[in-house]
C-alpha cells in the first residue's frame, strides 16, 4: 500500500497512463463511439480486471487503500503492463516480498488447478 500522498498520487498517475493508452478494441469491448479521455473506462478496466468499479476508482485516485497482490495483478493483466511496468506498479504500491510471494503460492496453486 502506497503510504504517502505523494506515493499514492503517483501511482494514480501512473494506472491513469495505463489506462488511457488501451482502447477498448485492444482488449475486446465494442468502441462505442465517442469518448471524453482518451484509453478505456475505469469501468471497462475494472470489470475485466474483475474488482468492483468503486475499488478500481479509489485505487486510481490514490485514496488510501490496502489493494492486493492479487487485485494489482489483475489491474496489471487488464492494463497489458509488460514486466517492468508491473514491477514499477508494485513498487509504487510498496509490496512487500512476503506479499509477492503469496502470489507466487496461489499463480502455482492455480496453474495446478487448470492442469
Amino acid at each position: 500500500m502506497a503510504t504517502s500522498a505523494a506515493g499514492r498520487a503517483e501511482l494514480a498517475a501512473f494506472l491513469r497512463a495505463r489506462r488511457e493508452r488501451i482502447t477498448p478494441e485492444d482488449v475486446g469491448l465494442p468502441g462505442g463511439g465517442r469518448r471524453r479521455t482518451p484509453g478505456s473506462r475505469r469501468e471497462e478496466v475494472a470489470m475485466l480486471a474483475g474488482v468492483g468499479v468503486t475499488w478500481y476508482t479509489w485505487l486510481e485516485q490514490g485514496r488510501d487503500i490496502n489493494a492486493s497482490v492479487q487485485v494489482l495483478e489483475a489491474v496489471a493483466r487488464t492494463l497489458r503492463m509488460d514486466s517492468q511496468e508491473r514491477w514499477h506498479l508494485f513498487q509504487l504500491d510498496q509490496v512487500t516480498a512476503e506479499r509477492l510471494e503469496a502470489l507466487v503460492v496461489y499463480d502455482e496453486r492455480h496453474r495446478l488447478r487448470a492442469v
